[in-house]
């Protein structure tokens, strides 16, 4: 049965690059993983990681171990999981981080009936790095993001889909003449985005355009609510999703500039670290969640 212990600590420690992050996450000392690792090294007649000076790095041997069990064994700890939620009385706190805009108009709503359940909540917002980095390093249960995960380190499903609008106040809309727009066009008018590196401009101009946005905003903000003000008072046009949007759209405070073609669709992710689905708590907002949104 000890062999199952080792292979948990094993894949966390494969995962976190370290023995003592790995110890932290099981809720073991850093002694006691070492000394799984050992066992199981002992087992396998091989080494499976090279100790160095700020963690560890895996072996070809550990990386061969790692794609072997690593979907059996989160699958078997997943599904017992969720089993014990079903069954026991929640309690405790499930840390959740993600984009500001999409937690506060679908997300934050939606949890309304965990709280009356017993459970805590904490809600951090970022861009992606930041989103990411909690996750990497724990801070973070569950995670909402537009970036496609990467399955070997985190578990995920899909949210659902944002498409993103070209939109601009009636006065600026009006400046095309009901033309369609172009992106030299665009070009000659003031743009207002998240930040410098033009983040929802660049994939909307490579969908729709062929080509990367070559302008500077002249307004910047790091949450998208800013910009929709900002839109609506005519500073100038920007790139946003259509859940977002919708209302302004609706009540004709902003327009949608007309294009050859519509822009791209989005796929919003929920996305988990691994290690937190061992907590019931996690794994019963995980799944209240994906049927809630």
């Amino acid at each position: 049965m000890n062999y199952l212990i080792y292979l948990r600590t094993f894949l966390d420690t494969y995962r976190a690059g370290s023995l003592t992050r790995a110890a932290g996450r099981l809720g073991i000392t850093q002694p006691a993983a070492s000394a799984h690792i050992a066992s199981l090294e002992e087992m396998l007649g091989k080494p499976l990681f090279i100790r160095q000076a700020r963690g560890v790095a895996p072996t070809a041997a550990a990386d061969d171990l790692a794609r072997s069990i690593a979907s059996q064994l989160d699958g078997i700890e997943a599904t017992m999981e969720a089993a014990r939620a079903r069954s026991s009385h929640l309690s405790g706190t499930v840390h959740l981080v993600g984009p500001a805009e999409y937690l506060s108009a679908r997300i934050g709503p939606a949890l309304a009936p965990l709280v009356g359940e017993g459970l805590r909540l904490r809600i951090q917002t970022g861009n992606r790095e930041r989103i990411y980095a909690a996750l990497d390093a724990g801070h973070a249960d569950l995670a909402v993001t537009a970036s496609p995960p990467d399955g070997s380190v985190h578990g995920f499903a899909g949210l659902g889909q944002e498409r993103l609008m070209l939109v601009a106040a009636p006065a600026i809309a009006e400046r095309a003449k009901a033309r369609t727009v172009t992106a030299e066009f665009l070009c000659g008018l003031p743009c207002i985005a998240y930040d410098e590196a033009l983040p929802l401009l660049h994939p909307f101009f490579e969908h729709v355009f062929g080509k990367v946005p070559d302008m500077q905003a002249v307004v910047t903000a790091p949450d998208l609510r800013i910009l929709i003000g900002m839109a609506q008072a005519g500073t100038g046009w920007t790139v946003l999703p259509d859940y977002l949007c919708a209302e302004a759209l609706a009540s004709g405070q902003l327009v949608e500039l007309p294009t050859t073609r519509p822009g791209p669709d989005n796929t919003l992710y929920l996305v988990w670290n691994k290690t937190a689905l061992r907590h019931p708590r996690v794994v019963y907002v995980r799944d209240f969640l994906l049927r809630a949104v």
